[in-house]
């Protein structure tokens, strides 16, 4: 497989993943205001790169889930109790990621919304 193919896949799977996954839009908005905050509280370069990779971590994590529901999908259609379980565990590992994305939003715009509120 060339390079070139190789990144042309792994476009077609971005755009597919930010144009068929609904809960993209919910990552995708809060994304973009933790950066719009960011950007107008003029956060430190370390507080940049922690929001960076919060993000990356929660994108890349829903990217993993919607993989393994799709093929999960194409495993099994009907009810299967070992699919459900890896759904659930895959469906784990993103809220751990927002989790952890939201806790670094919380340590980086907290004080800043407090001194700005006091």
């Amino acid at each position: 497989m060339s390079l070139k193919s190789t990144f042309t896949n792994a476009f077609r799977g971005l755009w597919l993943f930010i144009t068929s996954e609904p809960n993209n839009r919910i990552h995708l908005s809060l994304a973009l205001l933790a950066l719009a905050g960011g950007w107008i509280f003029h956060i430190e370069t370390s507080e940049w790169l922690a929001l960076i990779l919060s993000i990356g971590l929660v994108l890349s994590a829903e990217a993993f889930n919607a993989s393994l529901e799709k093929l999960s999908d194409l495993v099994h259609k009907e009810h299967h109790p070992g699919i459900r379980a890896i759904k659930d565990i895959s469906a784990a590992a993103v809220l751990i990621a927002a989790l952890v994305a939201l806790a670094v939003a919380l340590v980086i715009f907290v004080p800043r919304l407090y001194a700005l509120l006091a």
